[in-house]
């Protein structure tokens, strides 16, 4: 399965820091737990990554589904 493909599977998703100092990213689904720990630095990477994927998302979402922008209605 690709980034870009949609899919029926749920999963709760727990961000928070741990005694040792680390940034945890612990996610739940079905028959699914994954602890991934990082650094305070990689979760700040992690960070700005989803930041930057959010604007790029936002800019498609006002595109039309052909990549051009979308018109307004008005």
């Amino acid at each position: 399965m690709g980034i870009d493909k949609q899919s029926e599977f749920a999963a709760n998703l727990q961000i928070g820091p741990t005694s040792l100092g680390m940034v945890r990213l612990y996610i739940e689904g079905e028959g699914l737990e994954l602890p991934m720990d990082f650094t305070p630095e990689e979760a700040e990477e992690i960070a700005e990554e989803i930041r930057a994927a959010a604007v790029r998302a936002r800019g498609m979402g006002e595109s039309g589904k052909d990549g051009r922008p979308a018109r307004s209605k008005g």
